[in-house]
């Protein structure tokens, strides 16, 4: 049954400059399609900038001489995206989202442009740094902007194309940092964003007149600070064994159970500074509401468990079948096509019917399909069967993704749009980083044994020295001797397909949690409409 909208009075105090005379904005289709043009291009930056890096970035810490170091420069990126999620949302209710949108595309571009002129390791770092503080805010505004000006009722034609944008881009990226890396140079990854980013900044400035706010509360400063430091904590724990020299966790190691206390310290004291604020960062009362709690734990599980799978798949290709970067993106098509299908057809038959509920409880049942039949992976796997495999799993991720932000933006009053979308992503990228993290240990830890007892037997010249799950490549793979060749192949696929085992009991509990989503009758009127800060025509 659809239910009513939910309580009204979860919404901060802010007061729109328009409330006192006429509305500020007409929002006619030409304009809503010219705005949208240049959110989509943010997305497309943000989603394409990690894939494309990604593929090369062996390349990138080779010609700057830090392969040692190479996981900061994923680590950085992540912790600062992380890190100002929850404020570019909690500032954009407060003040209204022009001015910080603008701000988090110029951001990305001056990070882009230092990255691609970067000279050393260090620089890298701090530029790509930079470059998170920027996209931290484009998907989160980009978001909530659609919430502003389409009703939740004909959001669904908006939002799918949005997650069908995240889908060209996983395939994009690999194919263009390969082209990149082979061709002109790593550093066009980076100035690849510069012109778009320009475009998307211009688009913007001329039409994204969307009204300003005057809060009448102050901003949480002390809960922005604790959640800086808990998300802190979290990124810097599950890149641990990528940051550090020793490349594992040890727990003997001052410093590791030193930032667990912290990081647990960190959480208890926000969520104690949350409940005293007039005007918290996250204001917990949002999860009294049923389709909110139940929206952004499925984002977590969804996170945990489907971005740990697609983060191996491109590697597990160029591992067991000798594929280039190039190829292994060529060959993730299918998980596109597969997402681009479910996104765009939910999108449209949600604007139609009136209906998402369905959508969750479809997609994480398909996705878990997905995630038990990886684990019949083998090195010798038909590429057909492969791409039918992945492309049941785009299939479940087309369903998830844009549906329920949809559901935690109706569940709220329009002036906690944003929070209720960085609520949402935040939650989902925690997720990608703990699943991966834990993905990423299971699987080592059963690479490690498999390849001591693959390799035990093999003549002490044809092991390379160091040789191990840690410093295995699809590059050194190709250079071992055929026979030794076959051993590790075999024996990093018996490792990774076994692994997905340990995540199909978590899409099961995203399936099962879908249930009790309540289906809020979703709003005719635009966020910016029922604030009374425009009209549409």
């Amino acid at each position: 049954m659809l239910g009513s909208r939910e309580d009204p009075s979860m919404s901060s105090t802010t007061r729109s400059t328009a409330a006192a005379g006429e509305p500020e904005l007409v929002l006619s289709p030409r304009t809503v399609y010219v705005i949208f043009s240049a959110l989509l291009a943010a997305m497309f930056l943000s989603a394409l900038d990690q894939s494309v890096v990604s593929t090369a970035l062996p390349t990138i810490v080779g010609d700057l001489r830090a392969a040692q170091h190479e996981g900061w420069i994923i680590t950085a990126y992540l912790l600062a995206i992380a890190i100002v999620m929850p404020i570019y949302g909690k500032v954009g209710d407060l003040r209204g989202r022009r001015q910080p949108f603008l701000l988090a595309v110029t951001i990305f571009v001056i990070g882009s442009t230092g990255s691609a002129l970067s000279q050393s390791f260090v620089d890298l770092v701090v530029w790509r740094s930079v470059q998170g503080l920027g996209a931290g805010g484009l998907v989160i505004l980009s978001q909530a902007i659609i919430a502003d000006i389409v009703s939740a009722r004909d959001r669904g034609k908006y939002m799918g194309p949005m997650g069908a944008v995240f889908g060209v881009a996983t395939v994009a990226g690999p194919l263009l940092g390969g082209w990149f890396t082979d061709g002109p140079g790593w550093r066009w990854c980076f100035w690849l964003n510069v012109p778009i980013g320009l475009v998307a900044l211009t688009v913007a400035w001329f039409r994204l007149r969307l009204p300003s706010r005057t809060p009448s509360a102050r901003f949480d400063l002390g809960g922005a600070v604790l959640m800086a430091a808990t998300t802190a904590g979290i990124v810097l724990l599950t890149s641990w064994s990528s940051i550090t020299p020793e490349g594992r966790y040890d727990w003997g190691d001052p410093l590791l159970p030193g930032l667990v206390v912290l990081t647990v310290v960190a959480l208890a004291a926000f969520l104690v500074v949350e409940t005293k604020v007039a005007d918290p960062l996250i204001p917990l009362r949002l999860f009294r509401s049923r389709t909110f709690s139940v929206s952004v734990t499925i984002a977590l599980l969804f996170g945990m468990t489907m971005f740990a799978a697609l983060s191996f798949l491109p590697t597990f290709l160029q591992m067991a079948r000798g594929y280039d970067a190039t190829d292994a993106g060529l060959l993730m098509l299918p998980m596109t096509v597969g997402l681009m299908i479910t996104s765009l057809g939910s999108g449209v038959l949600i604007s139609a019917r009136g209906r998402y509920k369905i959508y969750p409880i479809v997609g994480m049942g398909i996705a878990t399909v997905g995630l038990a039949l990886l684990t019949r992976l083998t090195p010798d796997i038909s590429m057909v069967t492969f791409g039918a495999m992945i492309f049941v799993l785009g299939l479940g991720l087309g369903f998830v993704m844009q549906t329920i932000v949809i559901a935690v933006q109706n569940a709220v009053a329009p002036d906690l749009v944003g929070v209720a979308t960085s609520t949402n992503n935040f939650l989902r990228e925690i997720g990608a980083a703990v699943g991966t993290s834990v993905f990423s240990t299971v699987f080592t830890t059963n690479l490690t044994t498999r390849l001591a007892d693959a390799v035990k037997d093999a003549p002490p010249g044809d092991v390379p020295q160091g040789f191990g799950a840690e410093s295995l490549t699809p590059e050194l793979v190709q250079r071992l001797p055929e026979s030794l060749r076959e051993i590790v192949v075999d024996a990093y696929t018996d490792a990774l397909a076994p692994a997905f085992w340990y995540l199909v009991p978590l899409g099961v509990i995203g399936f099962a949690i879908a249930f009790l989503m309540k289906e809020v009758a979703l709003s005719d009127k635009a966020g910016l409409v029922a604030r009374g800060a425009a009209v549409t025509r």
